[in-house]
């Protein structure tokens, strides 16, 4: 049986991967930098604000505290672009509280620092809140390492492999198979075909999708 879903948080939970792309598109032209966006973003998403600075300057051995303030200026700047627009993933604290209801625990583990944490689940306003949120800023190592997701179950008393993922990067869906954990794609911000593997349950667009098939009931992570 399945105990706990542990999810990502951008593009996962909320709808924000459009305002990452615009931020990381202000944040370069502010330093100067010619990049490609598209290609920053699929080297980059679900990996550590102090990973993607050390990737989008070139310099791997970048310190600590050098591509943590990059990080805050970067993360501001994506905070200010989607606050007005904010949005979850459609249907997300739906099947949330669903879950919750059926008794599952439930976890979130993201590359995202504790700022954008805060400032997601101040717009979320959640019924109920996750049992434990491991972020990006905590030391471990970002997707496609395991570590975060590792963390979150054992933070939740739970096995892995007791554990379903909920992502929507390819880096996530590769971090959860390392984790030794199923994976759910959240269609959000890549194609379908970019998120599946033999440990993925189910790739949708939305919780709506989720909701509609009966997932935790048809795959047996509840009762019927």
């Amino acid at each position: 049986m399945v105990h706990a879903l542990i999810f990502d948080m951008d593009g996962t939970m909320i709808d924000s991967m459009p305002s990452h792309k615009r931020s990381w598109a202000e944040f370069a032209q502010r330093q100067g930098l010619e990049v490609d966006i598209s290609d920053v973003m699929r080297r980059t998403t679900g990996r550590t604000g102090i990973e993607c600075m050390r990737i989008l300057f070139g310099l791997p051995e970048m310190g600590e505290d050098e591509a943590m303030a990059h990080v805050h200026v970067k993360e501001a700047v994506y905070r200010e672009l989607f606050s007005p627009i904010f949005a979850e993933v459609a249907g997300f604290k739906a099947f949330f509280d669903h879950a919750h209801a059926c008794g599952l625990k439930l976890g979130v583990g993201t590359a995202g620092d504790r700022q954008n944490q805060a400032f997601a689940y101040q717009h979320l306003q959640m019924k109920v809140a996750p049992l434990t949120t491991v972020g990006g800023d905590e030391g471990l190592p970002g997707k496609p390492e395991p570590a975060i997701f590792l963390e979150a179950a054992r933070r939740m008393g739970v096995e892995p492999e007791r554990c379903i993922v909920f992502e929507d990067a390819p880096l996530g869906i590769e971090a959860a198979r390392r984790a030794g954990m199923r994976a759910v794609g959240i269609a959000s911000s890549h194609h379908p075909d970019e998120l599946t593997g033999p440990h993925v349950l189910a790739v949708v667009p939305d919780y709506h999708a989720l909701i509609a098939s009966r997932f935790l009931e048809t795959h047996h992570v509840v009762s019927s």
